[in-house]
């Protein structure tokens, strides 16, 4: 049980709002107390954070705290349902904040309006009674991870792509922590991100709700929590699998012998500090393509992404070779030619020119900014996406 005595009372308003929360023995008038006191810090408005928070702030969690530094995007309502179309364009922490307290005003929030980063998430997380992480990058997973570590702070994960989620509660030294899980980071661009691959709609409703329960026990103290198990879900089975996970005693943070006693640069950790002037120098601009094209000047232009995403829009003249198919159909490109690759934004790209430099292809430049510039810039006549 996370929050501490002296528990605080509740209203008549808050006995009616939460009465069947109170005619459950499991819970009962002690826990709903208990909910009533605990802090909680969401971290993340988005997709996890939605059912996140609505369901924390239904369920009395007297404390919440958001950190979300992003703004609503016509893209997100699919998936986010704390915001609705008249907030494209608002902060997500403000459409959250009168959202949540909309549904309850019972409950205290706490905004903060930034990006969570190794210089304020001590001072971030320090308040509250557990951390819940909705993120979507890994540098901010380990980030939040360490933090809580260094804490002492219970750390309820979740994570989803496509159609598949995972979820699980760190709490060192009763189990593993997420470098116990993953030691390292995958090597840049290997692992697509949500706005590559795309996420089902309803999947963060799924995972999300599934951290709220997490949360929600850890408070009352009652139940199995996710401790040392990882829930794997796959939407398009219908299918719940659970890995057995186990604290490493050579981990470098919650192991016996620690060697990350503060927080650390986790963009450089994962490799993502600012590319070199030699990847600069390989890279050329929405509008050096659109002055090349114009003047009809002799190179290949190469889309290197889905199927699926050359349907919504493409580049008149480009010619479409999924990334994953790439190595195998290296044979149909002239190495001798010139090639600009083009993805989404540049990252799948930055990845094929790594690939065909590899193969001997020495003409090869990235688009920065990929269609989405292109759109932005020259043509705002395609649909984004």
């Amino acid at each position: 049980m996370l929050p501490r005595d002296p528990l605080p009372d509740l209203s008549p308003q808050e006995i009616a709002r939460y009465s069947r929360h109170l005619i459950m023995s499991e819970v009962a008038l002690e826990g709903q107390q208990r909910l009533k006191a605990a802090r909680v810090l969401l971290i993340g408005a988005g997709g996890l954070g939605s059912p996140l928070g609505l369901y924390l702030a239904a369920a009395g969690v007297g404390h919440l705290g958001i950190v979300d530094d992003d703004v609503v995007d016509l893209s997100n309502l699919q998936r986010q349902v704390l915001h609705a179309t008249q907030d494209i364009g608002r902060p997500k922490i403000e459409s959250a904040a009168e959202r949540l307290h909309a549904l309850n005003p019972e409950i205290e929030l706490t905004t903060h309006a930034v990006r969570i980063r190794s210089a304020n998430a001590l001072d971030l997380i320090r308040p509250y009674d557990l951390v819940i992480d909705g993120t979507d990058n890994f540098p901010t997973r380990y980030l939040v991870n360490d933090a809580c570590v260094l804490l002492g702070k219970p750390n309820v994960y979740g994570s989803i792509f496509r159609f598949e989620g995972q979820a699980t509660v760190f709490a060192p030294p009763q189990g593993p922590c997420y470098r116990c899980l993953y030691p390292e980071p995958p090597p840049p661009g290997l692992t697509p991100s949500c706005a590559e691959g795309g996420v089902l709609g309803v999947l963060p409703g799924v995972i999300g709700c599934l951290q709220a329960t997490e949360a929600i026990k850890l408070i009352l103290g009652r139940g199995e929590p996710l401790i040392g198990r990882l829930l794997l879900y796959d939407a398009l089975a219908m299918s719940f699998r659970e890995l057995r996970i186990h604290r490493d005693p050579q981990c470098p943070v919650c192991g016996d012998h620690p060697t990350i006693r503060e927080l650390i640069d986790y963009e450089d950790f994962c490799g993502l500090r600012n590319p070199s002037a030699t990847a600069s120098q390989e890279e050329t601009t929405v509008e050096e393509l659109k002055a090349r094209l114009d003047r009809g000047e002799d190179f290949d232009l190469l889309d290197v992404r889905n199927p699926e995403e050359w349907q919504i829009c493409h580049i008149a003249g480009a010619r479409l070779i999924p990334l994953p198919e790439l190595p195998a159909r290296l044979h149909e490109l002239d190495s001798t030619r010139e090639l600009v690759v083009h993805c989404k934004s540049g990252q799948r790209s930055t990845r094929a020119v790594a690939l065909l430099r590899e193969a001997g292809f020495q003409r090869v430049r990235n688009l920065r900014g990929g269609i989405l510039e292109w759109a932005r810039l020259i043509d705002p006549s395609l649909p984004t996406y």
